[in-house]
């Protein structure tokens, strides 16, 4: 079956056609979804023409019939009224008591709304900013121009500009500013043990800080007092956002780990089992990638093309996205367009990432409050 949407000029546009029901006089097509501007462009009343075909093999399909109906007609759903008989004009004209070449029955109709990102913001769902940094010795001395972690008098080094331009854009989204950063892959204070979660303010209980510039200064002040080592490891501080994104899965929260790091991972087995595991929670994972290393393990773990798997396990859905800072940087553009640029990036998958979880545990959003300026109803008189 082929649909067409009529056009304001008269002519029709194909918006649908139909799987191929093969060996079978009475086919049963399978239920399908499509957007109601692309059926009638919003229009309830307009024709919708389809038309019904017996496919061939090399491609010379014979045209059966076809018949017209509208939105309006088809939200009926199942009805006498959702009964067409299928009508080849030729034939009509050639014999006088052709009636039909068959009639298509509609089984089933149903009309979802489609809920933005946005929806959600406006109804109250909260965006929950968590910043992983990593501080393994391969990023170099901070001491030394040279390291990707080299504290400049006069600009930021790669972290922190990646920090700021991704998180100046979340931070939007976020009300209460607060966000948990965390490093890995350093030996912290006071007794040298190597760590792969611990908070860049040095609290355990609350490795929250105050804003994206409260981040930069906890940055900077770890800097100073842990020693970068190793490896690389990602699933601790994926497994410590999973766990407060557990703790919430009702909707009202969503949180998003950024991690930065320089490079090649360590515990690849252990981080796809965590994000594999996070896939089922109200999360998504930001990778921005500094330094020149080949980040092709990063690539593997941004599903985009394929779904990432542990041991035989499939993510739910795709909640990676890796981005290499040095395509923001070599170009002839402005630090400020190549920060836009790259927070463009960095954030495009978000909104449906968030919308997937939304939507496959069917949670809708919350009307949003009324705005200040509303006037308030009335109020009815006391008896």
């Amino acid at each position: 079956m082929v649909f067409y949407r009529s056009n304001e000029d008269g002519t029709f546009t194909i918006c649908h056609k139909t799987e191929v029901v093969r060996n079978t006089l009475n086919p049963v097509w399978q239920a399908f979804a499509i957007p109601v501007r692309a059926l009638c462009n919003g229009d309830y009343d307009r024709a919708i023409k389809v038309e019904v075909y017996d496919w061939d093999r090399d491609g010379s399909h014979d045209f059966i019939g076809e018949f017209t109906t509208s939105y309006r007609e088809l939200a009926r759903g199942q009805s006498q009224f959702n009964v067409y008989e299928v009508v080849n004009p030729r034939k009509k004209m050639k014999k006088k008591k052709y009636l039909n070449s068959g009639t298509v029955t509609l089984l089933s109709f149903a009309v979802e709304s489609d809920h933005t990102f946005l929806d959600y913001i406006r109804g109250g769902t909260q965006i929950n900013f968590t910043v992983a940094i990593d501080f393994t010795a391969s990023n170099g001395n901070p001491s030394q121009s040279t390291s990707l972690h080299y504290l400049s008098p006069y600009q930021l080094n790669a972290y922190a500009m990646a920090l700021k331009a991704v998180g100046e854009i979340i931070q939007d989204y976020d009300s209460d500013k607060m966000f948990p950063a965390l490093g890995f892959g350093a030996k912290i204070p006071p007794d040298g043990h190597v760590s792969h979660e611990f908070p860049l303010n040095g609290d355990a209980a609350n490795p929250a800080c105050s804003g994206i510039e409260g981040v930069l200064e906890a940055y900077h002040r770890s800097l100073r007092s842990v020693q970068l080592y190793g490896p690389t490891n990602f699933a601790p501080v994926v497994n410590h956002v999973a766990r407060s994104a557990a703790a919430v899965l009702d909707g009202s929260q969503y949180f998003v780990l950024l991690i930065i790091t320089d490079g090649v991972i360590s515990d690849m087995a252990q981080t796809k089992e965590a994000i594999v595991n996070a896939a089922k929670l109200p999360m998504s994972i930001i990778i921005v990638g500094v330094g020149q290393a080949e980040f092709d393990a990063m690539v593997e773990l941004d599903g985009d093309d394929i779904r990432i798997s542990s041991r035989g396990r499939v993510a739910e859905r795709d909640i990676v996205q890796f981005v290499p800072f040095r395509d923001y940087v070599a170009g002839g553009d402005s630090p400020v367009l190549s920060m836009a640029r790259l927070a463009k990036d960095v954030l495009a998958e978000i909104p449906d990432q968030f919308i997937s979880y939304m939507k496959a545990r069917g949670i809708k959003p919350h009307p949003a409050p009324p705005s200040p300026d509303a006037p308030s109803p009335p109020v009815p008189p006391q008896p």
